[in-house]
């Protein structure tokens, strides 16, 4: 078997909750030193949720059997069929006994105030599994995307894409917070793409002292998204605009930066124009905003390309890519 996309990053579940009141009018100011306080929620939803596993999803969506690479609980047996059955190839999976599989829980009040905690479970023992026995089977097009997981485990799978020749998309996202300067240059050294959101290349930036073009000293391609902006595909040559695609409604914002991933992958994969890649990015992700939760959208390649046509015009890439279908 020759592996051509392989997904690292944390698995996930997520809970989110809803308290109809206000949590400001629960705490006393002089007492904040000795909080004890409970909420009582009126509504609790889990979602299957992690970087690694959403951006998969969608890569199945479009017609990849991608290998995803990281860490789950003994809590993972029901998740690892739903993205089996998604064609999610999941044998890079380790489960560890005795933990659960990470998880966030977040509740929000009345007024959108929110009280969150992330229990880190088994993301913390991602550092111990390398990336290296599934590089082995890599074809020599094969495409890796690290994105947020635990920190140890994002700089060993960096070096060892930078050992065996492996491209790579360095997606340090929230991590951004815990990854010093000098690590968050080493994790992107050597990426054929280096990409985050506007705010992450802001504080990228800061931490690594590096300005717009220090960046390329790092990546070959500075991606940076910006919502219902679009996103840039940035080089040393100049900037590729990329528009955002239309929704028809919206619901959830969860998970759409996974999905412009793994549209933006799809795309590579295929030997696209960055142009299109970008373009195919921005259509994933508005799948996922117009549905609650980053698992539960559903469309077809076919549908897919239908749905470009509509945003961006006619393709000759996608028209070619439907015909091998």
């Amino acid at each position: 078997m020759i592996l051509k996309i392989i997904v690292t990053g944390s698995i996930a579940f997520d809970f989110s909750m809803k308290f109809p009141g206000k949590f400001s009018e629960h705490f006393i100011p002089e007492k904040l030193d000795t909080i004890s306080v409970s909420f009582l929620v009126d509504s609790m939803k889990k979602q299957r949720g992690g970087c690694g596993p959403n951006i998969a999803y969608s890569l199945a969506l479009l017609g990849e059997r991608p290998l995803l690479v990281g860490t789950a609980g003994q809590d993972f047996s029901e998740y690892r069929e739903l993205l089996n059955l998604a064609g999610v190839d999941t044998s890079g999976v380790h489960e560890i006994p005795d933990v659960y599989t990470a998880s966030f829980f977040g509740n929000t009040d009345r007024v959108g105030n929110q009280i969150c905690s992330f229990y880190t479970g088994a993301m913390q023992f991602a550092k111990e599994y390398p990336l290296k026995p599934f590089l082995s089977l890599a074809g020599k097009d094969a495409l890796v995307i690290i994105s947020p997981n635990d920190p140890g485990a994002m700089l060993r799978y960096a070096e060892e894409c930078r050992r065996s020749g492996t491209r790579f998309i360095f997606d340090p996202g929230q991590q951004i917070i815990r990854l010093s300067g000098e690590e968050l240059s080493s994790g992107a050294k050597g990426a054929a793409v280096l990409i985050m959101n506007e705010y992450e290349h802001e504080m990228l930036k800061k931490k690594t002292s590096l300005d717009d073009k220090g960046l390329f000293s790092l990546a070959e391609y500075v991606i940076v998204t910006l919502g219902a902006k679009g996103a840039e595909i940035r080089t040393k040559d100049g900037t590729i605009p990329i528009p955002a695609a239309k929704p028809k409604l919206v619901s959830d914002p969860t998970g759409v930066g996974d999905a412009f991933r793994s549209g933006l992958m799809k795309g590579l994969s295929l030997g696209f124009a960055w142009e299109t890649a970008g373009r195919m990015g921005s259509l994933a992700a508005v799948y996922v905003l117009e549905t609650e939760g980053p698992q539960n959208h559903h469309y077809s390649a076919a549908e897919f390309a239908a749905r470009y046509a509509e945003n961006f015009g006619p393709s000759e890439e996608i028209q070619k890519w439907m015909g091998r279908q």
